[in-house]
Protein backbone atom coordinates (compact mmCIF):
# COMPACT_ATOMS: atom_id res chain seq x y z
CA UNK A 1 0.00 0.00 0.00
CA UNK A 2 0.86 3.61 -1.14
CA UNK A 3 2.05 6.02 2.13
CA UNK A 4 -0.85 8.22 0.75
CA UNK A 5 -3.34 5.53 0.73
CA UNK A 6 -3.00 4.62 4.50
CA UNK A 7 -5.40 6.53 5.98
CA UNK A 8 -5.28 4.79 9.18
CA UNK A 9 -1.57 4.64 10.47
CA UNK A 10 -1.24 3.99 14.11
CA UNK A 11 2.24 5.62 16.29
CA UNK A 12 2.98 1.62 18.31
CA UNK A 13 3.71 1.73 21.86
CA UNK A 14 7.15 -0.33 22.51
CA UNK A 15 6.03 -2.97 24.71
CA UNK A 16 8.33 -4.05 27.80
CA UNK A 17 8.63 -7.31 29.90
CA UNK A 18 8.98 -6.88 33.81
CA UNK A 19 12.59 -6.13 33.82
CA UNK A 20 11.81 -3.17 30.96
CA UNK A 21 13.37 -4.63 28.63
CA UNK A 22 11.89 -4.66 25.06
CA UNK A 23 9.46 -7.31 24.90
CA UNK A 24 9.48 -8.13 20.72
CA UNK A 25 7.14 -11.16 21.54
CA UNK A 26 4.46 -8.88 22.49
CA UNK A 27 5.03 -6.23 19.82
CA UNK A 28 4.52 -8.94 16.88
CA UNK A 29 1.10 -10.00 18.44
CA UNK A 30 -0.40 -6.44 19.27
CA UNK A 31 0.76 -5.91 15.35
CA UNK A 32 -1.17 -8.72 13.76
CA UNK A 33 -4.15 -7.48 16.28
CA UNK A 34 -3.87 -4.27 15.18
CA UNK A 35 -3.45 -4.90 11.44
CA UNK A 36 -6.89 -7.09 11.63
CA UNK A 37 -8.55 -4.08 12.97
CA UNK A 38 -7.87 -1.34 10.55
CA UNK A 39 -3.94 -0.25 10.91
CA UNK A 40 -2.81 0.33 6.98
CA UNK A 41 0.84 1.46 8.28
CA UNK A 42 2.92 2.18 11.11
CA UNK A 43 5.27 4.59 13.10
CA UNK A 44 7.58 2.49 15.36
CA UNK A 45 9.69 4.88 17.80
CA UNK A 46 7.94 7.63 17.91
CA UNK A 47 6.69 9.40 21.00
CA UNK A 48 4.11 6.90 21.58
CA UNK A 49 6.60 4.58 21.53
CA UNK A 50 8.46 6.36 24.32
CA UNK A 51 11.68 6.77 22.05
CA UNK A 52 13.36 9.33 24.21
CA UNK A 53 13.81 6.46 27.05
CA UNK A 54 14.93 4.40 24.09
CA UNK A 55 18.67 3.47 23.62
CA UNK A 56 20.61 3.99 20.24
CA UNK A 57 20.60 0.18 19.99
CA UNK A 58 17.35 -0.63 21.22
CA UNK A 59 15.70 1.46 18.75
CA UNK A 60 17.80 -0.59 16.12
CA UNK A 61 16.66 -3.80 16.97
CA UNK A 62 13.31 -2.55 17.61
CA UNK A 63 13.12 -1.14 13.72
CA UNK A 64 15.08 -4.04 12.66
CA UNK A 65 12.74 -6.63 14.07
CA UNK A 66 9.33 -4.97 13.73
CA UNK A 67 10.58 -5.03 10.15
CA UNK A 68 10.38 -8.55 9.95
CA UNK A 69 7.32 -9.10 11.29
CA UNK A 70 5.24 -6.20 9.75
CA UNK A 71 3.39 -6.80 6.68
CA UNK A 72 5.68 -6.87 3.84
CA UNK A 73 2.50 -4.30 1.89
CA UNK A 74 2.24 -1.82 4.64
CA UNK A 75 4.06 1.37 4.64
CA UNK A 76 6.59 1.70 8.24
CA UNK A 77 7.56 5.11 9.22
CA UNK A 78 10.56 5.23 12.14
CA UNK A 79 11.08 7.58 14.31
CA UNK A 80 14.98 9.23 13.39
CA UNK A 81 14.25 12.84 14.90
CA UNK A 82 16.42 14.46 17.28
CA UNK A 83 17.35 18.77 18.11
CA UNK A 84 20.75 17.93 17.02
CA UNK A 85 20.91 18.13 12.49
CA UNK A 86 24.05 16.07 12.19
CA UNK A 87 22.78 13.41 14.53
CA UNK A 88 19.87 12.89 12.59
CA UNK A 89 21.23 12.55 9.62
CA UNK A 90 23.67 10.10 10.87
CA UNK A 91 21.05 7.93 12.57
CA UNK A 92 18.24 8.33 8.90
CA UNK A 93 20.94 7.22 7.27
CA UNK A 94 21.85 4.07 9.50
CA UNK A 95 18.11 2.96 9.94
CA UNK A 96 17.90 3.31 6.04
CA UNK A 97 19.91 0.03 6.10
CA UNK A 98 17.19 -1.85 7.45
CA UNK A 99 15.06 -3.15 4.38
CA UNK A 100 11.77 -2.76 5.23
CA UNK A 101 11.59 0.53 6.64
CA UNK A 102 10.31 3.48 4.49
CA UNK A 103 10.16 6.51 5.83
CA UNK A 104 12.26 8.49 8.44
CA UNK A 105 9.60 10.41 10.82
CA UNK A 106 11.72 13.66 11.87
CA UNK A 107 10.25 16.30 14.30
CA UNK A 108 10.87 19.66 14.42
CA UNK A 109 14.15 19.93 16.46
CA UNK A 110 13.09 20.40 20.21
CA UNK A 111 14.39 22.67 22.92
CA UNK A 112 17.10 24.67 20.86
CA UNK A 113 14.04 26.61 19.70
CA UNK A 114 15.27 27.37 16.46
CA UNK A 115 13.56 29.93 14.34
CA UNK A 116 11.66 29.53 10.65
CA UNK A 117 15.06 30.11 9.19
CA UNK A 118 17.11 27.27 11.13
CA UNK A 119 13.96 24.29 11.03
CA UNK A 120 14.38 25.05 6.98
CA UNK A 121 18.50 24.86 6.99
CA UNK A 122 17.62 22.06 9.03
CA UNK A 123 15.38 19.88 6.83
CA UNK A 124 17.11 21.29 3.55
CA UNK A 125 20.15 19.74 4.87
CA UNK A 126 18.50 16.36 5.45
CA UNK A 127 16.32 16.35 1.33
CA UNK A 128 20.22 16.67 0.57
CA UNK A 129 21.98 13.65 2.45
CA UNK A 130 18.98 11.42 3.63
CA UNK A 131 18.44 7.90 2.48
CA UNK A 132 15.41 8.00 3.39
CA UNK A 133 12.26 9.81 2.51
CA UNK A 134 11.58 11.97 5.44
CA UNK A 135 7.97 12.88 7.42
CA UNK A 136 8.21 16.43 8.83
CA UNK A 137 6.57 15.62 13.01
CA UNK A 138 5.47 18.80 13.65
CA UNK A 139 4.25 19.10 17.38
CA UNK A 140 4.34 22.62 19.44
CA UNK A 141 3.36 21.30 22.38
CA UNK A 142 6.14 18.62 22.59
CA UNK A 143 8.95 20.93 20.71
CA UNK A 144 8.41 24.27 22.27
CA UNK A 145 8.72 25.69 18.82
CA UNK A 146 6.22 26.15 15.63
CA UNK A 147 6.73 25.44 12.22
CA UNK A 148 4.53 27.42 10.34
CA UNK A 149 2.32 26.42 7.62
CA UNK A 150 4.57 28.55 5.04
CA UNK A 151 7.49 27.02 6.09
CA UNK A 152 5.89 23.81 5.79
CA UNK A 153 4.48 24.54 2.03
CA UNK A 154 8.35 25.76 1.06
CA UNK A 155 9.84 22.60 2.42
CA UNK A 156 7.06 20.77 1.20
CA UNK A 157 9.09 21.42 -2.44
CA UNK A 158 11.92 19.36 -1.68
CA UNK A 159 12.57 15.74 -3.00
CA UNK A 160 13.09 13.91 0.18
CA UNK A 161 10.28 15.83 2.12
CA UNK A 162 7.18 13.87 1.43
CA UNK A 163 4.99 14.43 3.97
CA UNK A 164 3.79 15.56 7.40
CA UNK A 165 2.76 14.16 10.99
CA UNK A 166 0.59 17.91 11.16
CA UNK A 167 -0.53 18.76 15.31
CA UNK A 168 -2.29 21.84 15.09
CA UNK A 169 -5.28 24.37 14.39
CA UNK A 170 -7.25 22.55 10.75
CA UNK A 171 -6.74 25.99 9.61
CA UNK A 172 -3.02 25.50 9.12
CA UNK A 173 -3.97 21.87 7.50
CA UNK A 174 -5.99 23.44 5.03
CA UNK A 175 -3.63 25.74 4.14
CA UNK A 176 -0.97 23.29 3.76
CA UNK A 177 -3.35 21.22 1.98
CA UNK A 178 -4.22 23.65 -0.40
CA UNK A 179 -0.88 25.18 -1.30
CA UNK A 180 0.89 22.13 -1.87
CA UNK A 181 1.02 19.07 -4.62
CA UNK A 182 1.86 15.36 -4.31
CA UNK A 183 2.42 16.04 -0.43
CA UNK A 184 1.09 13.29 1.78
CA UNK A 185 -0.46 15.05 4.85
CA UNK A 186 -1.77 13.27 7.91
CA UNK A 187 -3.10 14.63 11.37
CA UNK A 188 -1.62 13.53 14.57
CA UNK A 189 -4.81 14.79 16.54
CA UNK A 190 -6.94 11.65 17.11
CA UNK A 191 -10.13 14.22 17.53
CA UNK A 192 -9.70 15.84 14.15
CA UNK A 193 -9.44 12.21 12.48
CA UNK A 194 -12.80 12.85 9.80
CA UNK A 195 -12.44 16.93 9.86
CA UNK A 196 -9.00 16.40 8.54
CA UNK A 197 -9.94 13.61 6.02
CA UNK A 198 -13.13 16.02 4.66
CA UNK A 199 -10.72 18.96 4.56
CA UNK A 200 -8.43 16.39 1.97
CA UNK A 201 -5.98 14.60 4.29
CA UNK A 202 -4.53 11.36 4.01
CA UNK A 203 -5.48 10.10 7.44
CA UNK A 204 -4.42 10.37 10.92
CA UNK A 205 -1.48 9.02 12.45
CA UNK A 206 -3.00 7.81 15.46
CA UNK A 207 -2.74 6.45 19.51
CA UNK A 208 -6.80 5.91 19.57
CA UNK A 209 -6.20 3.09 16.72
CA UNK A 210 -4.59 0.49 19.72
CA UNK A 211 -8.21 0.72 21.06
CA UNK A 212 -10.56 1.96 18.61
CA UNK A 213 -9.26 1.10 15.06
CA UNK A 214 -12.50 -1.35 13.66
CA UNK A 215 -14.47 2.08 14.76
CA UNK A 216 -12.02 4.76 13.08
CA UNK A 217 -12.09 2.15 9.97
CA UNK A 218 -16.19 2.16 10.08
CA UNK A 219 -15.75 6.25 10.38
CA UNK A 220 -13.62 6.53 7.28
CA UNK A 221 -15.87 4.24 4.87
CA UNK A 222 -19.05 5.97 5.93
CA UNK A 223 -17.10 8.90 4.44
CA UNK A 224 -16.10 7.61 1.72
CA UNK A 225 -19.45 6.30 0.59
CA UNK A 226 -21.28 9.74 1.25
CA UNK A 227 -22.26 8.04 4.46
CA UNK A 228 -21.61 11.87 6.11
CA UNK A 229 -24.28 12.29 8.41
CA UNK A 230 -23.42 8.58 10.16
CA UNK A 231 -19.65 9.69 10.31
CA UNK A 232 -20.22 12.46 12.25
CA UNK A 233 -22.14 10.07 14.89
CA UNK A 234 -19.50 7.75 14.99
CA UNK A 235 -16.94 10.28 15.43
CA UNK A 236 -18.70 12.33 18.35
CA UNK A 237 -18.90 9.16 19.93
CA UNK A 238 -15.56 8.32 19.87
CA UNK A 239 -14.13 12.10 20.46
CA UNK A 240 -14.31 11.88 24.39
CA UNK A 241 -13.12 8.36 24.38
CA UNK A 242 -10.12 9.52 22.13
CA UNK A 243 -9.81 12.53 24.60
CA UNK A 244 -9.75 10.13 27.25
CA UNK A 245 -6.59 8.17 25.95
CA UNK A 246 -4.83 11.84 26.53
CA UNK A 247 -5.80 12.58 30.17
CA UNK A 248 -2.64 11.52 31.39
CA UNK A 249 0.62 11.78 30.24
CA UNK A 250 1.43 9.35 26.93
CA UNK A 251 0.99 6.74 26.55
CA UNK A 252 0.17 5.44 30.05
CA UNK A 253 -3.69 5.12 29.84
CA UNK A 254 -3.16 3.70 26.26
CA UNK A 255 -0.78 1.21 27.77
CA UNK A 256 -3.24 1.00 30.54
CA UNK A 257 -6.57 0.06 28.63
CA UNK A 258 -4.07 -2.58 26.20
CA UNK A 259 -3.20 -4.31 29.29
CA UNK A 260 -6.66 -4.61 30.52
CA UNK A 261 -7.29 -6.13 27.17
CA UNK A 262 -4.95 -8.92 27.66
CA UNK A 263 -1.66 -7.10 25.72
CA UNK A 264 1.45 -7.68 27.85
CA UNK A 265 2.75 -4.21 26.63
CA UNK A 266 4.27 -3.88 30.47
CA UNK A 267 5.31 -0.58 32.38
CA UNK A 268 6.56 2.73 31.15
CA UNK A 269 10.47 4.35 31.37
CA UNK A 270 10.88 6.88 33.71
CA UNK A 271 9.94 9.48 33.96
CA UNK A 272 6.95 8.50 32.80
CA UNK A 273 4.90 6.57 35.19
CA UNK A 274 2.16 3.72 34.38
CA UNK A 275 -1.40 4.52 36.33
CA UNK A 276 -2.36 3.81 39.48
CA UNK A 277 -5.13 2.55 40.73
CA UNK A 278 -7.13 6.04 41.49
CA UNK A 279 -5.84 6.78 37.86
CA UNK A 280 -7.16 4.10 36.03
CA UNK A 281 -10.41 4.70 37.27
CA UNK A 282 -11.03 7.45 36.56
CA UNK A 283 -9.95 6.71 32.91
CA UNK A 284 -12.14 3.78 33.20
CA UNK A 285 -15.22 5.98 33.94
CA UNK A 286 -13.83 8.17 30.94
CA UNK A 287 -14.10 5.89 28.84
CA UNK A 288 -17.88 4.50 30.15
CA UNK A 289 -16.42 1.68 32.02
CA UNK A 290 -17.31 0.27 35.24
CA UNK A 291 -14.40 1.88 37.62
CA UNK A 292 -12.65 -1.44 38.65
CA UNK A 293 -12.41 -2.20 34.14
CA UNK A 294 -8.62 -2.10 33.90
CA UNK A 295 -7.59 -3.45 36.75
CA UNK A 296 -6.89 -6.68 35.45
CA UNK A 297 -6.32 -8.56 32.10
CA UNK A 298 -9.28 -9.35 30.95
CA UNK A 299 -9.75 -9.65 27.10
CA UNK A 300 -11.41 -6.22 27.53
CA UNK A 301 -13.66 -5.35 24.31
CA UNK A 302 -14.36 -1.58 24.22
CA UNK A 303 -16.63 -0.86 21.14
CA UNK A 304 -18.42 1.82 19.92
CA UNK A 305 -21.42 1.51 18.55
Amino acid sequence: MELNQAEIITALVTPFDSQNHLDLTVLKHLTKHLVQTGSQGFVIGGTTGETPTLTHAEKLTLYQKFSQFVPADLPVIAGCGTNNTQATLEFINEVAQIERIDYALVVVPYYNKPDQDGMKAHFEYLNEHSKLPIIIYNIPGRTGVKMEKETIVELAQLEKIVGIKQCGPLEDLHYILEKTEDFVVFTGEDAQALAAKELGATGVISVAAHIYGKEMTKMYRLLATGEVAKAKSLQEKLLPKMQALFMYPSPSPVKAVLKAQGFAVGGLRLPLLALNKEKKANLAQALGLAKDALEHELSLELEVK
